[in-house]
């Protein structure tokens, strides 16, 4: 995998939320989200139980430099503010591909929050690359149209497996060319 070093991450503004970069202070919210059994069986990385530690060193990870990943917090505060709504990445595939990763809190659900910032992230294509993927678990179809919904194509199955779950679960894989 190329390292790219990106050193200012920016915000990204949207009508309702912002997507801002990931702060220390966001611990807190992001384990009681992260706990929550239904973001993490949506998710392929975040185990259930929660064991102590892991969302510290999320954040480490997640503001290292050069980093693999970088992840934006919807905060619909704006300006600054503190609130965690959820949480979206792109992780490098290589210089021209990237990951899309998203998990909304049960708190936000059906509020079309995951698609702004899916949205959002298209069009600021902040790793300036030629195409995203994704995936989704086929028993989360709403996560589908989310991509769906910010243009991205359904290219086949597969299995992504899930940590919470232990298991290979069958996935949707989509892709978006920018």
């Amino acid at each position: 995998m190329e390292m790219q070093k990106i050193v200012n991450q920016q915000v990204i503004a949207t009508d309702r939320f912002d997507l801002r970069p990931l702060r220390r202070s966001d611990q807190g919210l992001i384990e009681m989200y992260a706990s929550d059994p239904r973001v993490a069986k949506n998710t392929s990385s975040i185990p259930h139980p929660l064991p102590p530690g892991t969302i510290e060193a999320f954040i480490t990870r997640a503001m290292a430099e050069p980093r693999e990943e970088d992840v934006w917090v919807m905060d619909g505060l704006k300006s600054g503010g503190d609130e965690v709504m959820g949480l979206i990445s792109l992780t490098r595939l290589d210089r021209n591909q990237s990951e899309v990763g998203y998990w909304v809190a049960p708190a936000f659900w059906n509020t079309h929050l995951a698609s702004d910032a899916v949205q959002a992230l298209v069009a600021a294509n902040p790793l300036q690359n030629d195409a995203m993927f994704a995936a989704v678990y086929h028993d989360n179809p709403a996560s589908a149209k989310v991509l769906t919904n910010a243009g991205f194509i359904y290219l086949g199955d597969a299995e992504t497996y899930c940590v919470a779950r232990d298991a290979a679960v069958p996935t949707w894989t989509y892709s978006r060319k920018l």
